[in-house]
């Protein structure tokens, strides 16, 4: 369920916008895709030129909810969801995003701008996965 008093459109689409700005930026100065699973598992196989820029973004992904944090204060988050229900989420995620050769941003952000027909069709799988997944948790095993 949407809760629409904590909607906050301006910030989604100013979060938005850097995304994209930072997506153009690193492929205009860098020739790279954004991808954030490409980035950070190029800092677990290091490549001699390739670090620092990764480390950069990856620092600046840590650094952002910090700055964040200290500008509006903390959000308020209501997870129902058990820890191990989680660790499973995040495990299944990790798989699919090898399966996938890449995560949301890299095939739905950098992907689908680029007009990349795989990327189209991972990003449809990740979307038509996500629709199935609420469905089932919601209505088939009643919300819990």
């Amino acid at each position: 369920m949407i809760d629409w008093v904590s909607f906050t459109p301006v910030s989604a689409l100013v979060g938005g916008v850097m995304i994209g700005l930072a997506a153009v930026l690193l492929m205009a100065m860098n020739g790279r895709i954004a991808g954030i699973s490409g980035i950070l598992g190029g800092l677990l196989q290091p490549r001699r030129g390739e670090v620092a820029w990764r480390a950069a973004f990856i620092a600046g992904l840590l650094a952002a909810p910090v700055l964040w944090l200290l500008v509006a204060g903390p959000p308020h988050i209501l997870v129902e969801a058990s820890n191990a229900v989680l660790v499973l989420a995040g495990l299944l995620v990790g798989f699919g995003t090898r399966l996938g050769s890449g995560c949301t941003s890299g095939h739905g952000v950098c992907g689908l701008s680029r007009l990349s027909p795989r990327s189209l069709a991972a990003t449809a799988v990740f979307m038509a996965t996500g629709f199935v997944t609420v469905f089932v948790v919601r209505h088939l095993l009643g919300d819990a």
